[in-house]
């Protein structure tokens, strides 16, 4: 399923029009995707998911045009001499030239966009796609297992890494770098941010009982840094007046005595300025 499938789903289900997502996830990725339904909606632009983790297993002996296991085969697969001869310091130097702030070509057929097109598309339109490289940070890449066949070599590894870091680009480059090729076999999303697993159901549970795995209040509390507000501030607040700043950094939440968020708001120039407003008067 891709994100898109996802969606269109949770909206039968729901029984609404008003669901988006944030962040998408590749059609052969499973685990965490984060949906907003109705006014929750308005907060995926804002939320600050700049830190994911996966569970991924990297196939070393082949390249495929995807760097991944639904994509053809790119040359030819490497010996079993020559991948029996790549050592486990050898692996462990790799991923650690792959760990921390790296420069990282995305797959060819990523969702980054050229020129306003969506690389993949490009690629199916049969055009030549090279993607120039650019910052991400690797903050974790941990291997849990390896197992040694005749034809490949295969790592289970959790992942922890910035947003717009491509798994697959780190298997791909791990196994160029061995001289062997790689691919990614497996990909799970555990971590969304502050969302996690432990949180999420599928979409067969979503059909058994529609609810959702947050609420408004829930969702802004686990996402943003949180601002109480006493009765009489809260009340201009969804006047949409202005409040005096708190000195917090970045996108914030703006609760009412009894725990209701009312909006996403910022500091700028002494003021408290909404960005978005989800309870107004």
């Amino acid at each position: 399923m891709t994100s898109h499938d996802v969606v269109a789903r949770a909206r039968r289900i729901m029984g609404t029009r008003k669901v988006g997502h944030a962040g998408t996830l590749d059609p052969m990725a499973t685990g965490v995707l984060v949906l907003g339904i109705e006014r929750a909606t308005k907060l995926l632009g804002h939320l600050a998911l700049d830190r994911k983790t996966y569970l991924a297993t990297l196939s070393l002996g082949r390249s495929t045009t995807t760097d991944d296991a639904e994509g053809e085969p790119l040359g030819t697969e490497a010996a079993p001499e020559t991948l029996a001869a790549v050592t486990d310091e050898q692996i462990a130097d790799g991923i650690a030239a792959l760990t921390g702030d790296i420069q990282q070509v995305p797959s060819a057929v990523s969702a980054v966009k050229i020129d306003g097109k969506r690389a993949y598309a490009r690629v199916r339109a049969g055009e030549d796609v090279v993607l120039p490289p650019r910052p991400v940070t690797v903050h974790r890449f941990d291997v849990l297992g390896l197992r040694r066949e005749d034809d490949r070599i295969e790592l289970d590894a959790i992942v922890e890494c910035s947003s717009g870091t491509y798994v697959r680009a780190l298997a791909r480059d791990l196994g160029a770098g061995l001289g062997v090729g790689g691919h990614l076999k497996a990909l799970r999303r555990t971590t969304v941010g502050p969302f996690t697993l432990a949180r999420a159901r599928t979409l067969d549970q979503l059909e058994e009982k529609p609810e959702l795995s947050l609420d408004l209040d829930a969702a802004v509390a686990a996402a943003f840094p949180r601002r109480d507000l006493d009765a009489a501030t809260a009340k201009a607040v969804q006047y949409g007046r202005r409040i005096p700043a708190a000195g917090i950094t970045g996108t914030y939440g703006l609760f009412a005595p009894d725990g209701h968020v009312l909006a996403l708001a910022s500091d700028t120039e002494g003021v408290t300025r909404s960005v978005v407003v989800l309870l107004p008067a």
